[in-house]
């Protein structure tokens, strides 16, 4: 590997900018969610989720404080491991694609669910990789 770059990865600052980014999805809904409780609430209400504020304060508090554990690198496999079970029980909730007759719509819930079973396996490797640590 090229000097730059196993020096790029090694640096502190490439690792909590790469778990930044990471859990952006994450947090920047999770804050959306608490600036805009009632949008959140509404959100959770379009899902059937009741009830709703309950449902949006739990799931602001998922986001926010598992992103936060991944991104300090503390209890890491478990701020993956409560994003990931999120993630997985958004599938059935908001993209069903199993349910949905007309196109495009099924397709694009189909591409979304494949996406947050890609994003299940990078927190999958964030848990794996923060008890792993590579030896020199």
């Amino acid at each position: 590997m090229p000097s730059i770059i196993e020096s790029l990865l090694a640096a502190n600052w490439f690792g909590y900018l790469a778990r930044t980014v990471l859990t952006f999805m994450f947090w920047a809904s999770g804050l959306a969610k608490l600036f805009d409780f009632a949008g959140g609430t509404a959100e959770m209400a379009h899902f059937g989720l009741q009830p709703a504020a309950l449902f949006n304060a739990a799931t602001l508090t998922v986001q926010l404080v598992g992103s936060a554990l991944i991104i300090a690198n503390r209890w890491t496999w478990l701020g993956a491991g409560a994003l990931a079970v999120f993630t997985a029980l958004t599938i059935p909730i908001a993209h069903a694609f199993w349910t949905i007759t007309e196109e495009p719509l099924r397709t694009k819930e189909f591409y979304v669910a494949m996406e947050h079973i890609t994003v299940i396996g990078a927190l999958m490797v964030v848990a794996w990789a923060s008890v792993h640590r590579p030896t020199r």
